[in-house]
């Protein structure tokens, strides 16, 4: 998360639309694209949840969610004209689902190398676009690039996002035409 989250209630505070576990409880299996694709639909459906988002006319907010299998969720408020920049969520699979007004994802088609290189030009043909309104979403593999945008100059977007494994690192590009450049790494202090 690049923004800085509004005051907002803990993941504590506010209902979970997963079930819980025990301590005694036998490991769980990490799930699969397809369960955290079911989980942020299912969750994005939730109204009272999405309802308890408080909503910050100039940056984005969020609550912390517990996740299918261990997986790292979020439900995310979107003020209009908002997102993310282009990033990658390094090793995790991930899925999110728009629960309220539209979001634009704009994403590469091409794997990048994950270490190793500071400027890379992109190819022609890589170039994704979707909009996503309310009950859309998607899935994405390890090393996806993309941004996330609200583009509505006066509605708010909502969204519900699981990874697995939890996010170890989100990685930020600038890009200038069909140059995409590492600009920085980030680790779960920076946004949580």
């Amino acid at each position: 998360m690049s923004s800085a989250h509004s005051a907002v209630p803990t993941a504590g505070s506010v209902p979970s639309p997963s079930s819980t576990s025990s301590s005694s409880s036998p490991a769980v299996a990490a799930p699969t694209i397809t369960e955290l694709l079911d989980f942020v639909r299912r969750t994005a459906r939730n109204e009272a949840l999405i309802a308890s988002l408080p909503l910050d006319p100039e940056g984005r907010t969020w609550i912390r969610l517990d996740g299918p299998g261990g997986s790292e969720a979020w439900l995310i408020g979107w003020p209009p004209g908002t997102g993310t920049g282009w990033h990658d969520h390094a090793d995790s699979i991930g899925a999110f689902t728009t629960a309220a007004g539209a979001l634009k994802e704009h994403s590469l088609a091409v794997r990048l190398p994950t270490d190793g290189w500071k400027t890379l030009e992109l190819t022609d043909g890589v170039d994704r676009s979707r909009e996503l309104a309310a009950g859309q979403g998607r899935a994405f593999g390890q090393n996806h690039v993309h941004e996330v945008l609200n583009e509505s100059e006066d509605v708010h977007a909502v969204s519900v996002h699981a990874y697995y494994p939890p996010l170890p690192r989100i990685r930020r590009f600038s890009r200038t035409g069909a140059v995409l450049r590492l600009e920085q790494t980030e680790s779960p202090e920076d946004w949580q």
